[in-house]
């Protein structure tokens, strides 16, 4: 799990898995401050509901949501945890975006939790 803050965000549309690419820097834990985490999240009808949790949980303005409005430059500067794992899919290591929670609690985690630099994959 990292803290992280949205750095950059791109909407790529595709006919029937059209997703958001977005690349986070690493605020905590200290041992990967300001590396980089890149995934998607899918924004198709059967994968709204997670794009939806990481709109919540990163603080996304409400107003713009309950109008259905994505922003790219909203999402920017964003901030939460972020829970991570990785798949190897025919060969190719492919990184999930698991879990999200509001940035508040970070501090909550468990105490002495911490993931290497080499779990991250820049």
């Amino acid at each position: 799990m990292y803290l992280v803050r949205v750095q950059r965000s791109q909407y790529r549309w595709h006919a029937q898995k059209p997703y958001y690419l977005i690349r986070f820097v690493v605020i905590c834990p200290a041992a990967c401050e300001g590396q980089t985490i890149s995934g998607r999240l899918y924004c198709s009808p059967k994968a709204l509901w997670k794009f939806s949790w990481f709109l919540r949980d990163f603080g996304y303005d409400s107003e713009l949501l309950s109008h259905d409005e994505i922003e790219d430059k909203n999402l920017i500067g964003l901030s939460g945890v972020v829970k991570i794992s990785h798949t190897v899919l025919n060969g190719v290591t492919l990184l999930n975006l698991d879990a999200f929670a509001p940035a508040a609690q970070w501090e909550e985690l468990p105490s002495g939790y911490e993931m290497s630099n080499t779990e991250i994959g820049r």
